[in-house]
């Protein structure tokens, strides 16, 4: 009998203390689309170590409550389309000649604070510099400096192609880039280029499927690798268990992508019904980047913005991207939230869910593409994109209902990461 009071006394001691560490947030209304498409009212999400422990009906009480009754609250938002380590304006072709890879870092560290405290926990960077990339990310996930949890791609582009950094510049300065730069052509240099991505910290590979529009070369739609390259691609990153997105523009390299295995199609400005056909068979995902096309037009408008051979481009695919996007989400594509932010200033990147929504998707679908969606594409569901048990506490409120006023989600009033209150 000694031995069952002693037991139950530890017992009701663990409890309490589990208790004392816990925090409960009261939900005014939980919009979690992918545990249900419904509103749920008055919910509590209890957090511990950083992570959902349960989801109650009604207000639990307890020691620890952060009251969010009169908000509407969703997981943490997910950007599938960054570039953190830079940021769009006039002139900024220079930068690469003028500013140093320190000044780039410094600069990262106030663009990841402003994506979070806009509500995005996590996001997957898809181009900049690998070596601040990589820093940032290290540097958030220690707590040095605040900012997403971060998913830094490892780079690929064909020589002249849209990933090529010495496009428009003298060989006498800059050489001729090889592997080591991520410019990489043919079978065994594709192979080589993606294993040296994965040893420099790559979380998944990117590569330029097509041409683009920002870079220094005249087309921004042609298809840019072979098939059997990017299948070389595909083959050494899923090894080691990383997915590969397309950069892509011109419905061929979009083909040729998704035949060879990539997990993703970037911007798909021209995308055709039969490469919506074939994402669909293949489950590839679709990240629009309405928010870049609308951007990219609306800056070449502005005189000097761009050198003149982007400026072309830009009018032209730019306003382009949000008419595929509503095809897409009609024919049925699996789509994931992207915005391209960096080509627009960061902390813009809740416009994206109002074009979106402009172009027919219901709020609730949008949101889901940005949580439940995102995290799929990550290979992160067990982690992220919804509020369930054992998955990270990251947590984003509005003051307002978004089904009524979608513009809201450029109002965020609350961001939890990780069970860490940044924005309150």
């Amino acid at each position: 009998m000694k031995f069952f009071y002693a037991l139950l006394t530890t017992l009701l001691i663990t409890v309490s203390l589990s208790a004392q560490n816990q925090t409960l947030v009261h939900c005014g209304v939980l919009l979690d689309p992918g545990v249900s498409m419904d509103p749920m009212p008055e919910r509590t999400l209890v957090i511990e170590n950083g992570r959902i422990v349960r989801v109650d009906e009604g207000y639990t009480s307890g020691n620890n409550i952060i009251d969010l009754k009169d908000q509407y609250v969703m997981p943490g938002w997910i950007d599938s389309h960054t570039h953190i380590s830079g940021e769009s304006r006039k002139n900024a072709y220079l930068d690469r000649f003028t500013v140093s890879a320190p000044y780039t870092a410094l600069q990262a560290t106030q663009y990841a604070r402003t994506t979070l405290m806009a509500g995005f926990t996590t996001i997957r960077n898809v181009g900049g510099y690998y070596e601040v990339d990589n820093a940032l990310r290290d540097a958030i996930n220690r707590g040095i400096v605040p900012g997403p949890r971060l998913f830094v791609a490892g780079g690929l582009a064909i020589m002249g192609g849209h990933g090529d950094r010495t496009n428009g510049a003298r060989e006498d300065v800059f050489g001729v880039p090889g592997v080591e730069h991520g410019v990489v052509d043919g079978v065994d240099e594709a192979r080589k280029g993606t294993r040296l991505a994965i040893k420099r910290g790559a979380d998944l590979i990117k590569i330029t499927a097509t041409g683009g529009v920002l870079s220094i070369a005249r087309d921004g739609s042609a298809p840019q690798f072979f098939e059997d390259e990017i299948e070389a691609i595909v083959a050494v990153a899923s090894g080691f268990g990383l997915k590969v997105a397309a950069h892509a523009h011109g419905d061929e390299g979009m083909q040729r992508a998704v035949r060879a295995g990539v997990s993703s199609i970037e911007h798909g400005t021209y995308m055709s019904e039969a490469t919506m056909e074939l994402m669909k068979e293949r489950g590839t995902y679709y990240v629009p980047t309405i928010t870049a096309g609308r951007s990219v037009a609306d800056s070449a408008k502005i005189e000097g913005y761009y050198v003149p051979v982007v400026t072309k481009k830009a009018l032209e695919i730019g306003p382009i991207i949000q008419s595929t996007f509503e095809k897409a989400y009609r024919a049925g594509v699996p789509i994931a939230f992207g915005t391209d932010a960096g080509v627009f200033k960061h902390g813009r990147n809740a416009f994206e869910f109002i074009y979106m929504e402009e172009a027919g998707m219901p709020v609730m679908e949008i949101i889901k593409t940005a949580t439940y969606n995102a995290a799929d594409l990550l290979g992160q569901l067990d982690n992220l994109g919804t509020l369930e048990p054992g998955k990270y506490a990251d947590v984003v409120a509005v003051p307002r209902n978004p089904l009524e006023d979608i513009a809201v989600m450029r109002d965020v009033s609350f961001v939890m990461k990780g069970g860490e209150v940044f924005k309150e």
